[in-house]
């Protein structure tokens, strides 16, 4: 039986992909421009992980809960937002400029991001999050960060902030929009809980329907069809059966009616056998 709700998949998202290649950067700036044993490169590099951990985390839980998908993934935009927050003050504090968003090299970078899909991700399309190769997905995230490598690895700390700053934008715009869509999903298909009580249902009427075609109408060996004819009337005993088999018919409700009906059928019998 195939599974409910499909899960995963969540390499294939442009979102994913790009909070990695966040991720990788602000690791690598921290590294490189941030006083490692200052509270902040702690912070900005376990908000990047956040924003990339989180999205991976709803997608796997989305099997069985909307809710939690939902949550993880607004748990991810959230990260992501502390993120561009420090990368804003880092540049404020040291009297660095920041790009504008229309701005030449602003544009520069987020036209790198527009297009299709990387063909350079080279994951089985049918198992997205488990890759039989797992060198493929490493080959896939160098040739992404090698498309940006000329400002995620410049030695001007303003670069590689800026540019992250651009990432962020994009993670972001993308992370809203799935948020949206998840949202609609589950307004119109309902939640995990929903559609497996729907599943339950389809099962259990598709039993009773096979239990119904196994089951003749006009079979006589029947002792609760209404099609199969009485026994020949012959005394008590045949009385009897035929008070079973129609109690059964009928229900319950008319025990008490047969039982007196039953009574004077026999009483008339039993007079009768004595004349």
């Amino acid at each position: 039986m195939p599974r409910i709700r499909p899960s995963g998949g969540y390499r294939e998202l442009r979102s994913f992909q790009i909070a990695t290649l966040i991720y990788d950067a602000t690791y690598w700036f921290c590294e490189r421009f941030v006083d490692p044993r200052s509270r902040t490169s702690d912070q900005m590099i376990q908000a990047a992980r956040s924003g990339r951990q989180n999205i991976a985390e709803g997608s796997r839980a989305s099997a069985a809960s909307s809710q939690t998908e939902l949550r993880l993934v607004n748990v991810a935009r959230a990260s992501l937002e502390e993120l561009l927050l420090d990368c804003e003050d880092y540049l404020r504090h040291r009297r660095l400029p920041q790009w504008a968003p229309d701005s030449p090299r602003a544009l520069e970078v987020r036209n790198v991001g527009r297009g299709l899909k990387d063909p350079s991700d080279l994951s089985d399309p049918t198992h997205p999050t488990d890759p039989p190769d797992q060198a493929a997905t490493r080959i896939a995230d160098d040739c992404r960060y090698a498309r940006y490598a000329r400002w995620l690895g410049h030695e001007c700390p303003e670069i590689r902030a800026n540019a992250i700053i651009c990432l962020i934008h994009q993670a972001n715009y993308l992370l809203d929009r799935q948020i949206e869509a998840l949202e609609r999903q589950f307004v119109e298909a309902g939640g995990y809980s929903e559609q497996l009580a729907t599943a339950r249902m389809a099962e259990r009427a598709k039993q009773r329907q096979i239990q119904a075609d196994r089951t003749d109408p006009t079979d006589p060996t029947d002792p609760v069809s209404p099609m199969s004819p009485l026994p020949r009337f012959d005394g008590v005993a045949h009385c009897q059966i035929g008070f079973q088999r129609w109690t059964t018919i009928l229900g319950m409700h008319m025990l008490p009616r047969m039982q007196r009906n039953c009574k004077v059928v026999i009483s008339k019998t039993s007079q009768s056998s004595d004349l």
